[in-house]
């Protein structure tokens, strides 16, 4: 066996207590800096204006980039599984981290385009292993709750870039490329950090199905768990592209949130940013506290089923109140209870999701949720190409109709995945004669 790198530090033993809390966190953060290295928003439109680029040539460079971005995904989960989640990770958070000082040399909407299919191409395979990894620390009993925290990685990375950009932007001229080099100089620290304190499980650990935490220690795994395996489940499908069907409504918000309610309700742009973040925060609230609860009662599906019912319900709602005169307090309430609703849908099926393909190939948890991250990639692409059509001749109560016909079919998915409707009852003590 070669030399590893500095980096990589494999635990034969599994991390109990405040170790396994520490390497958990460890992980989140790499989650938050992974998607942190690669957000543009808060420099696009200073951005769009130097290089003289329309809305929808960036659509289309945003479309091909995450397709790009959706492949590395695929690629990433399979070869973390294989050659162990650091050894990649830590090198893609570098590299991500510095073509941001590239990304502030571009003159030319080409360069744009290259710089950024790498840049997501990185951190495609990034984000897969984070979740990964996140996995690997988290026995059954907590997992609901670890992913919830795995999801305030976008959150935090948009908000971190927005606090910095807000604060730093008037100093340097609001010139787009001080925010590229501020983010590179913030993310190589970081990474730095992750560097210095991540480890991991090794192969043989992450073979193991812990129901609970526990300091176990186990051989080495002689062989690999094969890929193939995973296609042969229909349940594994069913969640791949129910949940798929599910991102529709998540990344129409995520993308267009401030856009709908501006264009369909006539709201101020800054009123519709604060609807957005009062929402978003009752999300990320909402994922913790539900996780919790998922966990302690053992039960995902219920949660999952209430949320999509609930969701889809608000969602239709929320169609029927498109047009003028609607008041703002209405329509934020509304916003909000549809992000609220889906946070109690998305960590229990995040945890049922690992959970049943655990059951199937407990081997090959990065290469599942690699699966899983293409395929929502490859839709992001489809949602950025047809979303505009569709608006255009329709409005965007004909989009949003969508959206929510992918809630029904990921609701109807349910159907095929595994695990309880109900508590287990604890049978009583037996009393001895």
């Amino acid at each position: 066996m070669g030399m590893k790198p500095f980096y990589v530090r494999e635990l034969s033993v599994y991390p109990v207590g405040r170790r396994r809390i520490f390497l958990l966190a460890i992980a989140v953060l790499a989650s938050l800096v992974v998607n942190f290295e690669t957000t543009i928003a808060t420099i696009l439109p200073l951005l769009m204006d130097d290089l003289g680029m329309s809305l929808t040539v960036y659509g289309q460079i945003a479309a091909l980039s995450v397709l790009v971005g959706g492949i590395s995904a695929g690629f990433g989960g399979i070869l973390s599984d294989r050659w162990g989640r650091v050894k990649i990770l830590v090198p893609t958070l570098t590299v991500t981290a510095a073509c941001n000082f590239l990304l502030a040399t571009v003159d030319t909407v080409a360069g744009l385009f290259w710089i950024r299919c790498l840049m997501l191409f990185i951190e495609g395979a990034g984000i897969t292993i984070t979740a990964s990894l996140v996995r690997d620390f988290s026995p059954r009993m907590g997992r609901a709750q670890a992913f919830a925290f795995w999801t305030w990685g976008p959150v935090g990375a948009s908000f971190l870039a927005a606090l910095i950009a807000g604060f730093t932007l008037p100093l340097f001229g609001n010139a787009w490329q001080s925010q590229a080099i501020i983010m590179g100089v913030v993310s190589l620290t970081m990474c730095a950090i992750i560097a210095w304190k991540i480890a991991e499980p090794s192969a043989a650990l992450r073979a193991q199905v812990l129901e609970d935490e526990q300091a176990v220690q186990v051989g080495e795994i002689l062989e690999h768990g094969k890929v193939r395996e995973l296609f042969r489940h229909p349940h594994l499908w069913a969640h791949v592209l129910g949940n798929t069907g599910w991102q529709v409504l998540y990344w129409t918000f995520a993308i267009f949130g401030q856009t709908i309610l501006t264009g369909a309700f006539g709201m101020d742009a800054a009123v519709a940013n604060r609807v957005v973040a009062l929402s978003i925060v009752v999300n990320a609230l909402a994922v913790v506290v539900v996780g919790r609860m998922s966990d302690r009662m053992r039960l995902r599906k219920p949660f999952i089923a209430v949320g999509t019912v609930l969701t889809a319900g608000a969602m239709a709602y929320f169609i029927a109140l498109i047009g003028p005169g609607v008041p703002t307090a209405h329509v934020t309430v509304v916003y909000a209870l549809i992000l609220l609703f889906m946070g109690i849908a998305y960590v229990p099926w995040m945890a049922n999701f690992s959970e049943n393909a655990e059951d199937v190939e407990s081997r090959l948890q990065g290469s599942a949720l690699g699966l899983w991250g293409m395929v929502v990639r490859v839709m992001i692409v489809v949602l950025l190409v047809v979303s505009p059509i569709v608006v255009e001749a329709g409005g965007w109560q004909t989009w949003l109709t969508v959206a929510l016909a992918g809630q029904v079919v990921f609701l109807l998915s349910m159907a095929a995945f595994k695990g309880r409707w109900r508590q287990e009852r604890t049978a009583a003590p037996t009393i001895a004669a």
